[in-house]
């Protein structure tokens, strides 16, 4: 007889056929006799696990009634046995998951402590493999809450023991996609912290590891009140002095290193692992943390990361064009972290724009690459833009880069900021097309739909939140048009303000003169990053955006444009198509004729419509009085 209880509790015969038990108090009965492991359950135990608080008057004739299917059922195989003040259940010879899996746990965590730790990883994962799910799963709520948090405490300490044993044999990469859902889901386990902090930094992402134990300790401190513990103490301090090392550790140092203890590396003797030699440079890995959680895009992030991954030996220069505020630096990101292991020679990043918006002179770019890649003093001593773009290709002709260029304004900004060699790639994003990127490079992003959109924002605000109030979230959704930044907005004022229902949100952003004002949380305002993209307009582009502001967001051709701006057909299409190459129009199809059909975002409509001179002449767009 096969007994189960790490999933839907089961009885199964010798000859694998599946005994019937019907009922949650029958599976809770089994599951009780069982965990007793041959000891005497009492009626009063039963019956708690049974009914709580409240057990019926006739508690104990239902319990035998319960015992009596369960001889039934089980038959010869396994006997119950009335043995005061309870029952008890023997089984010669039957096997149970549960045992099972404690021996295996066991023997798995005495090979960890003695370093044996291929052996460990088998055995904890053989253990681990045992669990079909939540334990207890059919049982009553009583049971499942009497027992199932001891038995999900065992394991989750399996489960790090066994991601310990993969550290300590260098399977960093393999883990980090794991970890980082488990980290996502036990925010407090300071343990998976550390080792995902441990995993991040010897895949190179020093910076990813920094942010998740600042993360942490925002996260104990909030809920919890106290500072970080030892493990991930230790962890913060290794990943600054560098002794987690990039590569894997010697047997007699892993332990430690996995768990992320400092220093253990170099008490196995000989210099720190994954050291830079002395006079190396460091590998770069200047890539940013994501904030809040990736939704979406799966498809463009799926075809981004198969072209970096590509070498067949054609340049790698990808771009991601699309409006303000619509996620091209968050794709970017998350595409660049999924496959910066491929890049052992680092991760560059760059913003090709100051805080006011205004462009960054490529000589600016450059010398923070240089001193990144190892070269400050070259970098620091020329002045000369040709100087440093010789210096910047020979320090990059052979190396295998990742490099990410945040809002690029145009092809000659970007042009002198290219690796050389062909082991580079090079990630752009931009709000305008560029030449230098081919088409089939170019992953042109639009607005997300209605479902992306919910998703993104219940992952800011909380799903059961607006699943209390869903025609307000939709409405919500729908205010934000599809764009990633507002709803970004929308879920961190909702956040924010626990308090609120959602249908206050969506009450102050219904009226279309305050929507783009109360689009804004802190120092971020979707209004702003889209006047940064209007102020740069020449006169005709301006006049035919704020002129066709008062559509009803339609697809109009540019015969309708000249009628409505009174100029000649022409001139309103290109300007109209210097709208598109700027991301504040997209094309919308064709019209009856096989005319190009334009057509505006919600929000920039609106923006068009409430634009101020000051906004076009300053370098910051005047906040509304609506946002508080």
């Amino acid at each position: 007889m096969d007994f189960r209880l790490l999933g839907p509790v089961e009885a199964k015969r010798g000859g694998g056929s599946t005994v019937p038990l019907s009922g949650s108090k029958v599976h809770t009965v089994l599951a009780a006799l069982l965990l007793s492991e041959g000891r005497v359950v009492s009626d009063a135990r039963l019956s708690a696990l049974l009914w709580g608080w409240s057990p019926p008057a006739t508690a104990s004739a239902q319990i035998y009634t319960y015992m009596s299917r369960l001889r039934k059922h089980l038959g010869e195989e396994a006997s119950i046995v009335r043995r005061q003040p309870g029952y008890v259940l023997h089984a010669p010879g039957a096997w149970t998951d549960l045992t099972e899996y404690v021996r295996l746990d066991r023997q798995g965590r005495e090979a960890l402590a003695e370093h044996r730790h291929e052996e460990a990883a088998a055995l904890l994962r053989e253990a681990l493999e045992l669990w079909r799910g939540t334990a207890l799963a059919n049982t009553t709520e009583q049971m499942i809450e009497a027992e199932l948090p001891r038995l999900e405490e065992t394991r989750m300490i399996t489960l790090e023991s066994r991601i310990e044993a993969d550290l300590a044999l260098g399977r960093h990469e393999q883990v980090i996609a794991e970890l980082t859902a488990l980290v996502a889901e036990h925010p407090v386990r300071e343990r998976l912290r550390a080792q995902l902090m441990t995993a991040l930094y010897r895949c190179g992402r020093q910076a990813d590891a920094l942010h998740t134990y600042y993360e942490g300790r925002a996260v104990l401190a909030d809920q919890l009140g106290v500072d970080p513990g030892e493990a991930l103490g230790s962890t913060y301090q290794a990943v600054l002095g560098g002794d987690l090392g990039l590569t894997p550790p010697a047997p007699a140092a892993a332990a430690g290193a996995a768990a992320g203890v400092p220093g253990a590396a170099a008490a196995a003797g000989g210099p720190r692992a994954g050291a830079p030699a002395p006079g190396a440079a460091a590998v770069p890995a200047m890539l940013p943390a994501l904030y809040g959680e990736f939704t979406g895009r799966q498809a463009e992030l799926a075809a981004l990361r198969n072209r970096l991954s590509r070498e067949d030996g054609r340049p790698r220069r990808l771009l991601i064009t699309g409006m303000a505020g619509v996620g091209k630096t968050a794709l970017a990101v998350h595409a660049a972290q999924s496959c910066a292991a491929r890049f052992p020679d680092g991760q560059l990043y760059a913003e090709l724009r100051h805080p006011d918006g205004t462009p960054k002179e490529p000589a600016e770019v450059l010398v923070r690459l240089l001193r990144a890649l190892g070269r400050p003093e070259a970098a620091a001593a020329s002045g000369d833009t040709e100087e440093l773009v010789r210096l910047y290709r020979t320090r990059t002709a052979d190396a295998r880069l990742l490099l990410v260029l945040d809002d690029a304004v145009g092809d000659r900004q970007v042009a002198p900021l290219l690796p050389a060699g062909p082991g580079a790639a090079v990630l752009i994003t931009s709000r305008a097309r560029l030449a230098r990127v081919a088409g089939a490079d170019t992953t042109a992003l639009t607005p997300v739909d209605d479902d992306e959109a919910l998703e993104l924002l219940a992952s800011l605000a909380g799903r059961d939140r607006l699943e209390a109030e869903p025609d307000a979230a939709d409405d919500v959704v729908a205010y934000c048009a599809g764009l990633p930044l507002a709803l970004t907005v929308a879920g961190a004022r909702l956040a924010a303000r626990a308090h609120w229902p959602v249908s206050r949100l969506a009450a102050r952003l219904a009226d279309p003169d305050t929507r783009l004002g109360e689009l804004a949380f802190g120092d971020v305002s979707v209004r702003e990053a889209l006047v940064d993209s209007v102020r740069r307009l020449d006169g005709p582009e301006l006049a035919a955006l704020t002129g066709l502001a008062d559509g009803d967001g339609e697809p109009f051709s540019a015969q309708y444009a000249a009628l409505v701006l009174g100029t000649a057909e022409e001139d309103a299409e290109a300007a109209l198509d210097a709208l598109v190459d700027r991301a504040l129009l997209e094309l919308s199809g064709l019209d009856a004729q096989g005319r190009p059909l334009y057509r505006c975002h919600d929000l920039v409509r609106l923006l068009a419509a409430s634009l101020t001179t000051r906004e076009l002449d300053t370098g910051r767009a005047v906040m509304p009085s609506a946002v508080r």
